[in-house]
């Protein structure tokens, strides 16, 4: 893993997979922006941070998915350091039983197993009102994004710097993403308007984009996810419930399918495909025989 200079004090980790961006406050303490998956990258984020002597002072989330905050808990273990992050994202994580309240469609023996590790205890809490949070002494500028998470935020470092998260994805995503994910695409799409208004020296994407200027990607992204929409659209014929939707999207798309949990987090991305385009009124929601079908 290598650390890649955004501007000032601002860096970037990056992972092979994603960049984790993180602010020095001096030549010990830094602050995280996201702190990765635990599988696959935790390995190389803690060598990156003994190497170069780094102490974790804080760590600032952008939401709370299992790639962003996969070392929350193992690094506020480590270097006792405080964890920010949006109030509701805050309350996803704070318990177990919480985390099935975001991942309803499984079990909870099979929240514990495989996103258990995300349970964290947030120290400051970012409410829906407000634009600035102060870590460590530094103060960041907050840009609420919900969408992709229902409380995502995007974060400005005092470089001018902006963390997009998840709230855009890059070209080198698009060309591979056959579904990209998002918890209700119609406020996502809202928050990815929402950055036109945004004028920073520097934007960071999560999973591996850095840019000067992102009003072409905004627009690019909008249509892609449109585009999507519209693929999904295409393969809905006569009546056909959830489940007949996704065994047709599966096959149409060539998803693979190995495991429970890939099932699961393909439904969930679907299903804000579908009900996007009931809320756009493309689709109609009908009772057939007891069972909830979809018809164009």
């Amino acid at each position: 893993m290598d650390i890649i200079k955004v501007k000032g004090n601002t860096f970037c980790i990056d992972t092979g997979m994603t960049y984790i961006p993180f602010y020095k406050i001096n030549e010990q303490e830094i602050i995280m922006l996201d702190t990765g998956w635990k599988r696959g990258e935790r390995e190389g984020i803690e060598k990156v941070l003994e190497e170069n002597s780094f102490k974790v002072a804080a760590i600032l989330n952008s939401h709370a998915h299992i790639d962003h905050i996969g070392n929350n808990a193992y690094l506020k273990e480590k270097y006792n350091c405080l964890i920010a992050m949006s109030a509701y994202e805050a309350h996803i994580c704070s318990s177990e039983v919480n985390l099935k309240l975001y991942y309803s469609s499984q079990t909870l023996k099979d929240v514990k197993g495989h996103y258990g590790h995300m349970v964290c205890k947030t120290d400051v809490v970012i409410e829906n009102d407000q634009d600035s949070v102060e870590l460590c002494g530094i103060n960041f500028k907050i840009i609420h994004t919900p969408g992709h998470s229902p409380a995502h935020i995007c974060i400005i470092t005092p470089d001018d710097v902006a963390y997009l998260g998840d709230c855009l994805i890059s070209y080198e995503v698009m060309q591979g993403a056959k579904m990209p994910y998002a918890f209700i695409l119609s406020e996502d799409m809202k928050s990815k308007a929402k950055l036109y208004d945004l004028k920073c020296s520097k934007y960071v994407v999560a999973h591996k984009g850095m840019y000067e200027d992102i009003k072409k990607l905004i627009d690019d992204n909008i249509d892609f996810y449109e585009s999507r929409a519209n693929s999904i659209y295409e393969v809905i014929e006569g009546s056909m419930t959830m489940e007949d939707i996704m065994k047709a999207v599966i096959k149409s798309f060539r998803i693979r399918v190995e495991n429970v949990n890939r099932y699961f987090f393909i439904e969930r991305m679907l299903r804000s495909y579908v009900e996007y385009l009931y809320e756009i009124e493309k689709l109609k929601l009908t009772m057939d025989n007891g069972f909830l079908k979809y018809t164009k």
